[in-house]
Order: C-alpha cells, then structure tokens, then sequence
C-alpha cells in the first residue's frame, strides 16, 4: 500500500511508547501496533482525530504517500 504510517517516527519525537499512547486514545495496544507496522487496511477518523489530539499532530504527520510498483489489478506487488 502506498500510504504509510509514521507513527514510530511520532512516538519517538514525543518520547511516548504505545502502551503509553493506547492508555490515552482509548485502542488497544494490538490495533494501535497493527497501525504502526503497516499492516492495517483502514482507520477511523474518530482513531486518526484521538491521535492527533493525544500526539499533536495533524493527519499530514501521521501519514505519508511512498507510491511503489502496483500489479495490473492496481493492488501493489508481494513485499511491498
């Protein structure tokens, strides 16, 4: 997927762990490590609106577009 997560990026800025960033947004630890690792298919705004006001951040620094090589169905290919 072309969009990444740079929550770790983030955390380490704040000097925040996960656990600590669960506790205050109300996730739980395992959808919030799912998030980081880029392994998650969506979010919720109401997620996305939690973190930015618990990191204070706007959407902009938790995301970023990385564009790859895509196969023809416009999924992006095995290792990406």
């Amino acid at each position: 997927m072309a969009i990444r997560v740079q929550l770790d990026r983030i955390l380490l800025e704040r000097r925040m762990s996960l656990t600590e960033l669960a506790d205050r947004v109300g996730v739980t630890l395992a959808n919030l490590s799912i998030l980081k690792t880029g392994k998650a298919r969506a979010i919720r705004f109401t997620t996305l609106d939690a973190l930015c006001r618990e990191l204070n951040c706007t959407p902009g620094d938790l995301l970023g577009y990385a564009p790859g090589p895509q196969d023809p169905g416009g999924e992006e290919t095995a290792g990406e």
